[in-house]
């Protein structure tokens, strides 16, 4: 699943820089251009197998990531996961449209450069313009008719996107060694070294890999619910640990280029691409490329946010919130958020990046060890639509999953409050929250194995797994067996939500 965010085009300039501004700050010393390329295929190595794990989940079961997580955390116990990432995941819909905003605004003024003198309005501690709040609007709009269409009608937005996103990457990475006779700039050149040393660079490094691997740590959470609808073999899901790494380190690289070329250009470091595209004196290239991560931007918010968001939704409010309705309230909830004062600092991104790795490393450790190691591959997909089936624990939740979630988070609080609010001194508890998608995975998944080993929970052992295919790909009326009970197939699926499943899943296969 393509999540190519505008912001990341240039994202590598933050690891390169300790504080690098969104919006123009200037930069401070931090890490070489080396240190950042390897920094991106390490925690990209690290989450792309936490991706595959559980992708292949979905793959065999047919459901999404709200559905398979009651089997690790109970039918009720599930909901603590599942409001975890819908939160982050309206957060990033906010932030990708502040993204697109930024685009839209070069758009406009490549046609009419008057709209780039509008007159300010907004008071400057707001971190928006009157322009970019304009601009951010008219992107919010653009996106409704979209969000509303069925996902089956959005082929070709697709198609066009994977074409023009890939030729604007190669077009600035080519403008970039050709307006600098070959040399890239000074950033790629053999005297940029990293300005810190010793523990400052250990956890300069670290903070730099949580916040890449929290760039994708809500899809290592949420891939069953892309996955569901592969007709492929599991094994496909394993293409993912090479194909990230080397993508997304050849697209950082094109980053470092772009923002050194700019610099040598223009005298200042632009990670973001609508200010150095809005820079180029050719107001023609400036629109189209402009209009390439606009698509980019477009795409990723209907298929990788808002649809996660609406999963989430329709499973917590199932009578009320279908996946339509459930992606137009992540569209509303987008200005509550108010994303341009995230993005108004590098560092607030970085803390908002590194927050949620704090609750979405534990969640994607409990997946992956409950799937692999506990109930060893082996689920029954009915009994996951079933508050009272062999998922329900104790009151439907399980507390080995949200003991071992407690542990998880508990070592990066400390660090995760100052982060919120500076003025709260934690002292050496903030060191553990540079590294806390690494450490809250770990320790989840130490404590959770632990507690499943030696108090296992026999009661959702079952001999063979139960998939989907064998459950409503039978004849009509036929029956399936539920906790030694007979039930008619027809019934079992109006009662589950799960009647039309086979014609949604060819319906949304496009995704």
């Amino acid at each position: 699943m393509d999540r190519l965010r505008p912001h990341r085009l240039l994202v590598l300039r933050r690891l390169q820089r300790g504080d690098v501004g969104v919006r123009g700050l200037d930069p401070r010393g931090g890490l070489s251009y080396r240190d950042a390329l390897g920094i991106v295929a390490t925690g990209f190595l690290l989450v792309s197998v936490v991706i595959s794990l559980n992708g292949a989940t979905g793959v065999l079961y047919h459901a999404p990531f709200p559905v398979l997580a009651r089997a690790g955390w109970g039918f009720w116990g599930s909901y603590v996961a599942i409001i975890s990432r819908v939160i982050l995941a309206m957060f990033w819909f906010a932030i990708q449209t502040v993204n697109g905003g930024d685009v839209v605004q070069v758009m406009i003024t490549a046609i009419w450069p008057g709209f780039g003198r509008l007159p300010n309005h907004i008071p400057a501690d707001q971190g928006i313009t009157t322009a970019q709040m304009v601009s951010f609007f008219l992107f919010w709009l653009a996106q409704i008719p979209f969000l509303y269409m069925h996902p089956n009608n959005l082929r070709y937005l697709f198609i066009t996107k994977s074409i023009l996103v890939p030729i604007c990457f190669i077009a600035m990475l080519i403008w970039a060694f050709r307006s600098t006779g070959g040399t890239g700039g000074p950033l790629l050149s053999s005297s940029a070294k990293a300005t810190v040393g010793g523990s400052a660079y250990s956890y300069a490094w670290l903070s730099s890999l949580t916040s890449v691997i929290g760039n994708y740590s809500t899809l290592s959470v949420n891939m069953p619910d892309f996955s569901r609808y592969s007709k492929a073999s599991v094994k496909w899901q394993w293409l993912y640990v090479p194909m990230l790494p080397i993508v997304f380190t050849f697209i950082a690289f094109i980053g470092i280029a772009c923002t050194s070329a700019g610099e040598a250009h223009y005298g200042s470091l632009d990670w973001n691409p609508a200010t150095l595209i809005a820079n180029w004196p050719n107001r023609a290239c400036q629109f189209f490329a402009a209009f390439a991560f606009s698509l980019a931007a477009l795409g990723v918010n209907i298929s990788a946010n808002s649809l996660s968001a609406a999963n989430d939704l329709a499973a917590l409010f199932p009578s009320y919130i279908n996946i339509r309705r459930g992606q137009l309230i992540c569209a509303l909830v987008a200005w509550v958020m108010v994303p341009w004062k995230i993005l108004a600092t590098a560092s607030g991104f970085l803390n908002f990046m590194s927050a949620y790795s704090v609750f979405l490393g534990p969640i994607a450790s409990i997946l992956v060890w409950d799937f692999w190691w506990v109930h060893q591959m082996k689920y029954d997909v009915v009994a996951l639509y079933h508050p009272e089936g062999i998922y329900r624990y104790t009151y439907g939740i399980n507390w080995r999953a949200i003991s071992a979630f407690i542990v998880g988070v508990a070592p990066n609080l400390p660090g995760f409050i100052n982060s919120i609010n500076p003025s709260v001194t934690v002292g050496v508890g903030k060191r553990p929250y540079t590294f806390a998608w690494i450490l809250g995975f770990v320790i989840t998944s130490l404590v959770y194995v632990v507690l499943s080993t030696v108090f296992p929970p026999t009661e959702t052992m079952i001999p063979r797994a139960v998939l989907p295919d064998e459950v409503y790909e039978g004849e009509e009326g036929a029956s399936v067996t539920i906790e030694g009970k007979a039930v008619d197939d027809d019934v079992e699926r109006e009662a589950t939500g799960e009647k039309d499943w086979k014609k949604e899943e060819d319906e949304l296969r496009v995704m």
